[in-house]
């Protein structure tokens, strides 16, 4: 999108036509209209990129930003009204539909390049299989460019703008202090690591995951709030939570492509079924690497939390 498509974009939402700026020494609710108001910005910005689908990356970063703004109305909704988890909910519906597209892109970039490495009879029925998932995904597609054509989207829209002007209590914008704020997401993920066995399912270190990304959001909150001094030890902090989460990512993109391969095994030819199979063990094997190294990631996380309130 154009910066002057942009512009009329965010008039016609009734957003201010510079973004909203918040200084270390505003209150908290100043933060929180801030980061939406950027957010929004960021997601109406990779909005066309991601209908005409010419860069995954548009559709990525839209994601990104729609997560960001959950984890922020998650956190610290309450300072702009009681509408933030009726917006927070419609974020989740739209990001299913997001996240499905998002999914197929990963596993369709992965496989194309391990298919690549492959010996010169092998990369027919690898490309069968990729364009088989990229069928899937044009699907999937199809039911997201519906989605950002709906009147629920654009309602959506309103309602997240609505919040970047809502109206506050000063008595409890004062109170809420975004770097004391972070010792909840990091209690929460703390407690979900402490709780795995040795050996965890795969979907408890996924759930680890998303815990992980929620601290790295409320921190990138909490930054802008921040002194120097804080502001360093946040920074080494985003640091660790984007190492544990590229960690973890690593091994649900692998359980999923593994899972995948499960299911094209069911009904493959012989060729693409031996590529699935190749493919499946090179997951196993990227899964177990994660597994032997995520706890490391999370001590740094730990770590780097602590240090925060020391």
């Amino acid at each position: 999108m154009t910066t002057e498509s942009l512009r009329r974009t965010a008039a016609e939402l009734g957003l201010p036509d510079a973004p909203v700026e918040a200084r270390p020494a505003d209150p908290a609710v100043h933060h929180v209209r801030a980061k939406l108001d950027r957010e929004i910005r960021a997601l109406l910005a990779h909005e066309p990129g991601t209908r005409s689908g010419a860069d995954p990356e548009d559709l990525h970063q839209m994601r990104v930003a729609l997560r960001r703004m959950r984890s922020v109305l998650k956190l610290s909704g309450r300072l702009v009204g009681d509408g933030a988890e009726p917006v927070r909910a419609e974020l989740g519906w739209l990001g299913q539909s997001l996240g499905e597209v998002r999914d197929f892109d990963v596993l369709i970039g992965h496989l194309r390049e391990v298919i690549a490495g492959f010996e010169v009879r092998d990369q027919a029925p690898g490309r069968r299989l990729v364009a088989k998932f990229v069928r899937e995904r044009a699907t999937a597609k199809r039911r997201l460019t519906r989605a950002l054509s709906s009147a629920r989207y654009s309602t959506l829209l309103r309602e997240v703008s609505l919040l970047t002007r809502a109206e506050f209590t000063p008595e409890a914008a004062r109170s809420h202090d975004l770097i004391a704020g972070l010792a909840k997401p990091h209690r929460k993920l703390a407690k979900a690591v402490h709780a795995l066995p040795a050996d965890p399912p795969d979907d408890d270190l996924h759930a680890l995951r998303i815990h992980g990304k929620k601290l790295r959001y409320a921190a990138e909150l909490a930054q802008t709030s921040a002194k120097k001094k804080q502001a360093a030890r946040i920074k080494h902090l985003l640091k660790a939570t984007k190492d544990f989460q590229t960690v973890l990512g690593d091994h649900q993109d692998a359980v999923l492509a593994a899972e995948r391969m499960r299911t094209v095994l069911e009904s493959a030819d012989g060729p693409m079924g031996f590529v699935a199979g190749r493919i499946a063990e090179r997951e196993l094997t990227r899964r177990a690497e994660a597994r032997a190294t995520w706890r490391a990631s999370w001590a740094a996380v730990d770590a780097a939390a602590k240090a925060l309130h020391a």
